[in-house]
């Protein structure tokens, strides 16, 4: 697999496209690839993410630089710009609680259409929504995400495009990675083919579609 710079990984994220970006508050995101982003001011994505980090950090990043509209998140509460952009009206926030964000991303990539949860009954998340009956409970019908582009990050990869995380960079960057389109990784390192043990790979590079070159060091 032929590596690309983070300005091309940029370029392949058009504007408007749906973006899912792997990491919990900043830890396992894809941080070149976020930087370029907002080089090339990236304009009107909508961003699948657990949540929108900090000012300045992660996908926090994108949101001070006007590059997103819209978010599907868990929560906004570590990030005021988030917040004083919804409040404003001027980003679309989504809030879905964690443990179902993350069945919709995995519902996604496993081809099914939804998943049936309780949490939210009886609130106003349960508002407008679908409920169904089964084994006399109720549930609310929660829809499958996908995304016509993910970006994710890994501890290592190899040139097949295999993917090691690390501790709990472990976090949605592997449901992602088998939910949209086209999926680019980047990798604190590359190494040869053979050196990853192949029970040792948490994604295979059947599923990824680019790789980020090696990290330039000063």
């Amino acid at each position: 697999m032929r590596t690309i710079s983070p300005a091309v990984a940029a370029e392949l994220v058009p504007d408007g496209a749906v973006v899912m970006i792997g990491g919990f508050m900043g830890v396992g995101s894809p941080h070149r690839i976020i930087a370029a982003l907002v080089a090339r001011q990236a304009r009107g994505l909508t961003v699948i993410a657990n949540d929108t980090a900090r000012p300045g950090v992660g996908i926090g990043k994108l949101i001070g630089a006007g590059c997103v509209s819209r978010v599907i998140v868990s929560h906004i509460g570590t990030n005021p710009e988030t917040q004083r952009l919804m409040i404003e009206g001027k980003l679309a926030v989504e809030l879905v609680p964690q443990g179902t964000l993350a069945e919709r991303v995995r519902a996604g990539g496993a081809g099914l259409g939804g998943v049936l949860t309780a949490t939210g009954l009886g609130t106003l998340a349960a508002e407008g929504r679908q409920v169904v009956k089964v084994d006399e409970r109720d549930f609310l019908v929660e829809p499958a995400l996908r995304a016509d582009i993910a970006l994710i990050a890994a501890r290592s990869a190899d040139y097949a495009g295999n993917l090691v995380y690390s501790l709990t960079a472990r976090n949605f960057n592997p449901l992602m990675a088998m939910a949209a389109e086209t999926v680019i990784a980047e990798a604190n390192e590359i190494v040869p083919l053979g050196v990853l043990p192949p029970d040792a790979v948490h994604t295979p590079g059947i599923l990824i579609d680019q790789l980020l070159e090696r990290p330039q060091i000063a």
